[in-house]
């Protein structure tokens, strides 16, 4: 063998027996141990109890259950008009609009005219009117003409009695379309002319009406606009919406404070001055109405804000919502009964908030509830449950094979 072919083995040799014996030594170490599962907690008398290693633990958060205190509540509110001082003015008759007599934002007295409209149909009422004063007229002279005679015996009582039922009827038509033009102001001559004014002194909140259109009584149906809103912005209205049990800290004369996001900070004291008798059957909810004063005119309609009261919840104690499970028509409570162990409490609830809820019964006051990770505690203890149940079935099983 040429000397260069007998150093090329013993190279090759030099690299493969190390990687050999490198394998021989891995094939002869021990494999790693299997690393351990976390110890899960199991059920004893009822209760929950968790190894002192499980992790789970530091994720249970309590909250000692404490006597019920007066709690603040906030209900959303909406801002509305007056409407003990708001009047909305509609066209009564068809016709054109021939003058506009003031503008938005302005102030208006009781009786100042808002709208002129040239209306056909108060032309005619106007000619009625004319006509049946008119006949009036003709009817009492005939009347009194009458009368003389009849005093003098020169004509029959029947011409008397018939002169008399005439005048009464005429007076009575003449009553009636004057009491027609009337409802709109009293006018002396056919112009028709129609003036829509004002019966109350305050705002135009509303304007919707142009020169030159023409309205038709049947475009102000339930929902339209109306020509003018006048009202007095000096107080609002705010619809609140509130919950059943909310319900009794919101009836007539109880104080509340008002928060509109758009004004920052600023409160408003208001107060309910009614509440409605039904549920809307949509959002479960009672509309009640308050009122506020407004004399710096800051509020506005349309508004949208928060009413804040304060609650008295009686006797019980009070628990973080969280707290609070629901299993079918039952309320749980979970209640730490020591370091490592939980105990389910079926409870009756006076009050279920967002925020809090109120226990009547089923714990005792400075027990330790668990508030924070309550369902997976309640995931634990079903599969807990589950594995006590197998566990005894297959004890049972065993038993009677032996």
């Amino acid at each position: 063998m040429p000397p260069f072919i007998d150093r090329c083995v013993i190279d090759v040799k030099k690299i493969i027996l190390p990687l050999v014996f490198s394998g021989i030594l891995m094939a002869c170490s021990e494999a790693p141990a299997p690393k351990t599962a976390e110890p899960q907690p199991i059920l004893q008398n009822g209760q929950l109890r968790f190894p002192e290693s499980n992790s789970q633990l530091s994720l249970l958060a309590t909250t000692p259950a404490k006597p019920a205190e007066d709690i603040a509540i906030d209900l959303p509110a909406h801002l509305v008009w007056n409407e003990d001082h708001t009047q909305r003015i509609y066209a009564p008759l068809t016709g054109r609009v021939a003058a506009i007599h003031t503008d938005l934002g302005k102030s208006v007295r009781k009786g100042d005219p808002l709208l002129s409209l040239l209306s056909p149909e108060f032309g005619a009422a106007q000619a009625d009117a004319s006509k049946a004063m008119a006949d009036f007229r003709f009817a009492d002279k005939n009347y009194l003409r009458q009368k003389e005679l009849h005093d003098a015996g020169i004509v029959a009582r029947k011409d008397f009695e018939q002169a008399e039922a005439d005048v009464m009827r005429a007076k009575a038509e003449a009553d009636r379309a004057l009491s027609r033009i009337n409802v709109y102001g009293s006018h002396s001559m056919v112009n028709q002319k129609l003036v829509l004014s004002s019966d109350l002194a305050g705002i135009v909140v509303e304007k919707n009406v142009n020169p030159g259109q023409e309205l038709r009584p049947e475009q102000f149906g339930p929902g339209a606009l109306a020509l003018f809103v006048i009202s007095d912005p000096g107080s609002l209205w705010v619809q609140i919406d509130a919950q059943e049990a909310d319900v009794s800290a919101l009836k007539p004369g109880a104080s509340f404070d008002l928060n509109v996001a758009a004004l920052g900070d600023q409160k408003f004291k208001g107060r309910v001055v009614a509440s409605a008798d039904v549920i809307d059957p949509n959002t479960r909810t009672i509309k009640v109405r308050g009122l506020i004063d407004n004399p710096k005119r800051i509020l506005k309609a349309e508004m949208l804000g928060t009413a804040r009261i304060n609650r008295s919840l009686g006797k019980g104690l009070a628990v973080p919502a969280s707290a609070v499970l629901l299993r079918g028509t039952q309320h749980w409570v979970f209640v730490k009964k020591g370091a490592d162990t939980f105990e389910p409490r079926v409870v009756k609830l006076s009050y279920e908030g967002s925020q809090v809820s109120i226990i009547a019964s089923g714990i005792e006051p400075n027990e330790e509830v668990v508030s924070q990770n309550s369902l997976l505690l309640a995931r634990e203890f079903r599969i807990a449950e589950d594995a006590a149940k197998n566990t005894a079935s297959l004890n049972g099983k065993s038993a009677e094979s032996k």
